[in-house]
């Protein structure tokens, strides 16, 4: 993840301490987009980025077994962010995409819920065409576990910065939307495992949890966001 908020992993308390020092120039917490450029906070967006937001605020056009007929027909690309890592940072600038060692790797949790994503399409027959994934370790393996299968796309991958520009955002966007408006083969669905902020850069959305799905239904031109998952929810489609 890019845009790390202040005040996430730091101590509210010693937030209000500095509030209470800087009470004559004033305290203020940054909220920043895709790009690390400021927003206006608002009580309703505090601590949340436009991605966050839209995230957060997503209705399901299908749910449940509605959901889950449609996905037994094929015809969608599902868009999973690699399940829980060990530590949540920004590890593109020097990891090497050849060295899992470099980079965040899935913790036990991140295992136990890959595993339950493939688990949920097993249970309910759900298609598989391609499964495709980002070249870093998190990513083909959320996709080893749940599919068993994958082939890796360095199109998925992140840019080598800490913060993008613009055109690195454009950049992102014009690299996975091809695979966002592919029409899968008749009768199967896609499956793409990759990273929150190339998605965002796509949709405007940013998927979090880490293992949170989003699916989509392409027509070749465009796509249409259809319905979001999180990893446990996979296999209680069938339940309402």
């Amino acid at each position: 993840m890019q845009r790390i908020l202040q005040n996430k992993s730091g101590s509210l308390g010693s937030l209000a301490v500095l509030c209470a020092i800087a009470v004559i120039t004033g305290c203020s917490q940054t909220t920043k987009d895709i790009t690390g450029k400021a927003i206006a906070e608002t009580p309703s967006n505090k601590e949340m980025t436009k991605g966050e937001l839209a995230n957060a605020n997503f209705k399901d056009k299908l749910s449940g077994k509605a959901l889950l007929s449609e996905l037994k027909k094929g015809g969608h690309v599902i868009y999973i962010r690699h399940t829980t890592t060990e530590r949540d940072y920004a590890d593109q600038v020097k990891a090497d995409v050849n060295n899992c060692s470099t980079q965040r790797v899935l913790s036990e949790k991140g295992w136990k819920q890959a595993k339950a994503i493939g688990e949920g399409f097993r249970k309910y027959s759900i298609p598989v065409g391609e499964v495709i994934s980002s070249q870093f370790c998190r990513a083909w393996k959320t996709a080893d576990l749940a599919f068993g299968r994958y082939e890796k796309n360095g199109d998925l991958n992140f840019p080598k910065a800490e913060d993008y520009t613009p055109e690195q955002v454009a950049q992102m966007k014009a690299l996975v939307n091809p695979m966002l408006i592919a029409v899968p083969p008749k009768g199967k669905n896609t499956a793409i495992v990759g990273h929150d902020d190339i998605f965002e850069a796509a949709t405007g959305i940013y998927p979090d949890p880490q293992g949170m799905a989003y699916i989509v239904k392409p027509n070749g031109k465009s796509f249409e966001l259809i319905a979001n998952l999180l990893p446990n929810e996979w296999a209680k489609l069938g339940d309402n």
